[in-house]
């Protein structure tokens, strides 16, 4: 991994958003309809935010009948976020 490859890491969890919905795929999978209603935040605005990660390549979508569920697939990531937890931030 280069300076390059970091920057678009954290590019891509330059948004609160992407913060809370990276933090919540950690936590346990998730489909697109469950994180707009934990993050209170409408299913469209979700499903961009998702586009952004995956595109980073942070996360995978995986078809589950009908719904697509998503998973933290980058480990630096996951490390990076569970720095993050250990600063005690607030939601």
């Amino acid at each position: 991994m280069n300076y390059e490859d970091v920057s678009v890491l954290l590019k891509a969890l330059g948004h609160p958003i992407r913060l809370r919905i990276v933090k919540g795929l950690i936590e346990c999978k998730c489909c697109v309809n469950e994180i707009s209603g934990k993050l209170d935040t409408p299913q469209s605005t979700i499903s961009q935010h998702l586009t952004v990660l995956r595109n980073a390549g942070i996360i995978t979508p995986r078809k589950e009948g009908v719904k697509t569920c998503y998973f933290v697939t980058n480990t630096l990531v996951e490390q990076m976020m569970e720095l993050l937890a250990s600063m005690n931030l607030n939601e």
